[in-house]
């Protein structure tokens, strides 16, 4: 029996361990892993939203004016609901691993292990 993926979990899948930083002011660097998140799922969105606006063009079934116009029945409204979750969650999950780590504050950070590693 397989075992449903449950993508808001998945979102905030870490590895062990505290998150290392690299650059003087973790606040700088949440910020920046939290715009890089954004600049990533932006960059797909248009290459997918591009590709179907150039399919539809070229097969003259669809206009600008009807994208405009179109309102979303109920299924699709909270289908895209749950996207937005899971995608809010990919973006802010620096955050959340942050709260999880609170519990763990004996966990030894990734950088912590490699030195140990590198000194053996």
């Amino acid at each position: 029996m397989t075992e449903a993926i449950d993508p808001l979990k998945l979102a905030g899948a870490k590895p062990k361990g505290k998150r290392p930083y690299f650059l003087k002011d973790p606040d700088v660097e949440r910020v920046l892993a939290v715009t890089m998140a954004l600049a990533q799922e932006v960059a797909v969105m248009r290459e997918r939203l591009d590709t179907v606006e150039r399919i539809l063009e070229e097969k003259g079934t669809l206009s600008q004016s009807d994208i405009e116009a179109y309102n979303p029945p109920k299924p699709i409204a909270e289908a895209r609901g749950s996207w937005t979750q899971e995608y809010l969650a990919r973006v802010l999950r620096i955050y959340q691993q942050e709260i999880e780590a609170l519990d763990n504050v004996n966990e030894p950070s990734s950088e912590d292990i490699g030195h140990e590693l590198g000194a053996e």
